[in-house]
């Protein structure tokens, strides 16, 4: 096996472009959820096809190439999610899981192991993407667009390692000791039901000892993941405000994040990444774990139209809602974003009045994934701090306009109607059903708070309905010292990825948890290419230098762990040796 053939090959200018074209072909394809089924099923299609034409190309010997029909039987499993894109416009809910899922399937690549040593390996990377689709684009150095990290680069990576490997054989075809494995599948970001339903294929389970879960992992190594829950909050209350209850509602889910933060101490996660996300309120936002970027909501007085100084006390009760705001997450306007140069928000909100009598407020926001909140600036969180200030000093703007004050989401018919989404992080310093109970708390004791404020004696909690029927992870920690993390690690040195640093757990949650919980005996990692702040955003984006360096690990962990050549030999720290064998 010529190890040096192939780390020049990586190396080169034609495989760089490779890389790219492969990926912006991809992207080019819409894998963004959609109501529309058959639209859906006909996008994961395309994109599959793509990836069985290059996988032909390879023309690897005993290559197998299967589409697997997504198991009905998941939608019994406890980490089943509800495919909710497919609500019905009558409000009857999301169709049954066969309706769903009728006709689409992941993609399993298999290349058998020839016997005598090394481990099973399997490689698990998902083809769909969040809203809103962006098209891809190349430029400085990096390919921007929708999945362009999340995830469609990642799954370019491994295409181009196995590439990579085939050709390190030269004439004759790749033995590798053991056998190989990749799972191309859908819908990871709308809970991970294609992974679950490959997760209970025991005959698919007897062909891998390793498998790694390829995400925007900023090409570390991970043998543990955070865990996630998207929560929903739904209550009809007449005579209730419950828009401005929504304000009270978020305050103390975040207080029970922060909660969950302290107590979380773990070793693979002394950072302690336990972020709260407010993806979602009423028709603003788009995902549960996409920081919502913009909301609107309107300051209303009935009967009258208020004076100059009205605007301007309402001028002075924002800027104190924002000072409060600010002292919790700091001011995104005096941060530069990297990718763009800019400050991460140019403004916090803008005040107009479109009509007699009414006040508009724009609250403005940053958007990215909910793993990056604190590096983003969540525009749901912000509107509740403004909003809890306008409610404080409701008496005294009643005072001076004259009338009474109503606030009311832009746009939402119904303030007596609440519907609100978003995500909570969590470690596995905590089970999934205690972090599930005291979100359900945080919302009644917010919904509480804000009806005792305004008299009613209502109690919250057969009101207020709260939901996890999206995403629904388990946070998970495997071995720092595992063998294949041994291997992992020892092929990214030689190519020039490992920072030698201390193994940490990934700061996101995804389809590895699948595995790692249905099999505990099962050695689960997560890596890959490009940054967390990139995956969600509207400036998603990728390194091809990243991609590159990447692909080449891969190539030498699947040499290395799988079987068939020595040890990747180093001349000097993160240095490949170049040794041919």
């Amino acid at each position: 096996m010529n190890i040096a053939k192939l780390q020049q090959e990586a190396r080169s200018e034609g495989f760089r472009q490779y890389l790219v074209d492969l990926l912006v072909e991809l992207c080019r394809v819409d894998t963004t959820a959609r109501a529309d089924v058959a639209a859906y099923r006909a996008a994961e299609d395309e994109a599959l096809r793509i990836v069985e034409r290059h996988l032909r190309k390879l023309q690897w010997p005993g290559l197998g190439l299967r589409r697997v029909p997504i198991n009905p039987a998941i939608a019994a499993h406890p980490f089943y999610s509800i495919p909710y894109y497919t609500a019905r416009p009558t409000g009857a809910g999301a169709i049954p899981v066969v309706e769903a899922y009728a006709g689409r399937s992941n993609l399993v690549a298999t290349v058998e192991g020839a016997g005598g040593g090394g481990t099973a390996l399997a490689f698990n990377a998902h083809v769909d993407v969040v809203p809103p689709y962006i098209p891809p684009r190349v430029e400085g150095g990096r390919v921007h667009g929708r999945g362009a990290c999340d995830d469609k680069g990642p799954l370019v990576c491994l295409l181009g390692a196995m590439k990579l490997v085939r050709g390190a054989g030269g004439a004759g075809a790749v033995e590798l000791a053991n056998s190989l494995t990749a799972m191309f599948v859908i819908e990871e970001e709308t809970g991970g039901n294609g992974s679950l339903s490959l997760a209970l294929d025991r005959e698919l389970r007897r062909r891998y000892d390793t498998l790694m879960v390829l995400e925007c992992c900023s090409s570390q190594i991970h043998p543990g993941n955070r865990g996630a829950l998207w929560y929903k909050v739904e209550a009809r209350l007449a005579g209730a405000n419950l828009f401005e209850a929504s304000a009270f509602i978020i305050e103390e889910i975040e207080w029970e994040g922060l909660a969950l933060r302290a107590e979380s101490r773990h070793d693979l996660f002394p950072h302690r990444p336990v972020q709260t996300c407010h993806g979602i309120l009423g028709h603003w936002g788009e995902h549960p774990s996409r920081i919502c970027g913009r909301v609107e909501f309107e300051i209303r007085f009935k009967g009258v139209v208020p004076t100059p100084p009205v605007r301007a006390m309402i001028e002075d009760v924002l800027a104190e809602g924002l000072r409060q705001y600010v002292g919790w997450y700091g001011d995104k306007t005096q941060v530069n974003d990297p990718a763009t140069g800019k400050p991460k928000v140019e403004r916090h909100y803008d005040l107009t009045e479109p009509a007699a009598g009414c006040y508009q407020v724009a609250v403005h926001g940053s958007t990215g994934h909910m793993g990056s909140i604190l590096q983003n600036d969540g525009a749901i969180t912000k509107l509740a701090a403004l909003v809890r200030s306008l409610v404080a000093s409701r008496a005294a703007l009643e005072r001076m306009a004259g009338a009474s004050m109503e606030l009311a989401l832009a746009g939402w018919a119904d303030v007596s109607h609440l519907v609100m989404e978003g995500g909570q992080g969590f470690l596995p310093t905590h089970p999934m059903s205690e972090v599930q109970e005291r979100l359900r708390q945080a919302v009644w004791r917010g919904a509480a708070r804000y009806l005792g404020r305004m008299g009613r004696n209502d109690a919250a909690s057969p009101v207020f309905q709260v939901s996890f029927d999206k995403l629904h992870n388990a946070a998970f920690a495997g071995r720092p010292d595992s063998p294949a993390m041994s291997d992992a690690i020892a092929a990214a040195r030689a190519s020039g990825i490992w920072d030698d640093g201390p193994v940490r757990g990934w700061d996101v949650s995804c389809d590895a948890r699948l595995f790692a919980t249905e099999h505990p005996d099962l050695t689960v990692l997560t890596s890959g290419p490009g940054h967390l702040a990139h995956a969600h955003a509207d400036h998603e984006q990728i390194e091809i230098a990243e991609m590159v360096r990447f692909t080449e690990f891969l190539a030498l962990f699947i040499l290395q762990h799988v079987g068939t050549a020595p040890r990747p030999h180093q001349e000097s720290p993160g240095r490949p040796g170049g040794k041919a064998t």
